[in-house]
């Protein structure tokens, strides 16, 4: 069985509600792509990274709805334009798409991942490429943090060459848990992650388990009641972005211990000066590598 692709070009403020209606008529899914790609026309849209831009569709906006093969179409398309109250039914095409074994194809696209000198993060249908390297058995998922993305690389890099053996570690904004598992397998004598969300602490858990790591995840509230502002851990890393960063200068800075060490990372290189700034009254911290833009900040605290 086949599905086919309903394509449909419409200004910009119709995008979202076109999109809408036509998964409320029925469709499967519906993206929204730039109707000028690939020309001279094109225009990305930008926000910071993690992020969503101020605008959420393009001024030419081709709407993309994936329908069973043996429906209507052009009746999803016109009870999709009526529910909007469009005065004409817009111009469509469709577009065949072949069945694929979509879960293989899926995983195709990922393949372990080789960080710092010993750091192997490998999706669960893969053999890890050195058995006796520091491996991270991990599936792309919901929560941020497989080691694709550089501010993640960078923080686990850090923690490869100061690594935390028989030291407390808390990863705050844990996502997945990887930084957290990097630490534990650093022989760290104790971590805690912290995440704003529960499925983030729900993945992180399973992944730690999957990983035979003892860590210990939790939400802000329940962290803090059990550990109260006064507890500090020897390194504090935190992978977040830039504006909660500096927000969270003085909760952070709070937590690491004297002579402990801050990692920061999730911030853009043109960043690093004011988030130093932020941290600067508790901590001073400088660059401590930067790739593809993005930079890890780190200090001591002093005793």
């Amino acid at each position: 069985m086949g599905w086919t692709e309903i394509v449909v070009e419409v200004a910009r403020e119709q995008a979202e509600p076109l999109s809408d209606a036509l998964m409320e008529a029925g469709a499967l899914s519906v993206s929204v792509e730039d109707a000028d790609e690939g020309t001279e026309a094109e225009k990305p849209l930008f926000g910071e990274p993690g992020m969503e831009p101020e605008e959420t569709a393009w001024e030419r906006s081709r709407v993309v709805a994936l329908a069973d093969t043996d429906i209507d179409h052009a009746d999803l398309v016109r009870i999709a334009a009526e529910a909007i109250g469009l005065a004409e039914i817009p111009a469509w095409q469709t577009r065949s798409v072949e069945e694929q074994d979509w879960v293989r194809l899926t995983q195709s696209q990922f393949a372990p991942i080789h960080i710092g000198k010993n750091i192997w993060v490998v999706p669960s249908w893969h053999d890890a490429p050195e058995p006796d390297a520091l491996i991270l058995e991990l599936d792309p998922g919901l929560a941020f943090g497989t080691g694709s993305h550089p501010t993640t690389r960078l923080c686990m890099e850090w923690l490869e060459s100061n690594t935390p053996a028989d030291k407390t570690v808390l990863d705050y904004g844990c996502g997945s848990g990887i930084l957290a598992m990097v630490a534990a397998k650093l022989s760290a004598k104790s971590v805690v992650g912290v995440d704003i969300d529960p499925q983030a602490i729900e993945s992180a858990n399973f992944n730690a388990e999957r990983n035979h790591c003892s860590i210990e995840f939790a939400l802000p509230e329940p962290f803090a009641a059990s550990y109260p502002e006064s507890h500090q851990f020897d390194v504090v890393v935190a992978n977040i972005l830039s504006s909660p960063l500096k927000l969270m200068a003085p909760m952070l800075s709070g937590r690491v211990a004297p002579g402990g060490s801050l990692v920061l990372s999730g911030v853009l290189a043109r960043q690093a000066e004011e988030v130093a700034a932020a941290y600067a009254p508790f901590i001073t911290l400088t660059v401590w590598a930067e790739h593809e833009g993005w930079v890890a900040l780190s200090g001591q605290k002093t005793l």
